[in-house]
């Protein structure tokens, strides 16, 4: 996919937990479109905001991934 709408975020296997990734993900659905893949070291999620524009898509790249991360904690880790 390489619509320049779309931001790629990576997230370090050993510093995120993916049940964390998956569930923020669902939680944010409603905001955008996301993809999800995996790769050896991380998992990726492509997204873009439902409403237009850059910086909407920047910010909801942020949310997601303090999300994810918040998740990873409450989990005890990755």
């Amino acid at each position: 996919m390489t619509d320049p709408a779309f931001i790629d975020l990576r997230f370090d296997r050993s510093l995120y937990a993916g049940p964390a990734i998956d569930e923020a993900v669902k939680v944010f659905a409603a905001h955008g479109e996301f993809h999800m893949s995996e790769e050896t070291d991380t998992w990726v999620v492509k997204l873009r905001a439902l409403k237009p524009g850059p910086a909407r898509t920047r910010r909801l790249a942020h949310e997601l991934a303090n999300y994810a991360l918040g998740l990873t904690v409450q989990r005890g880790g990755a």
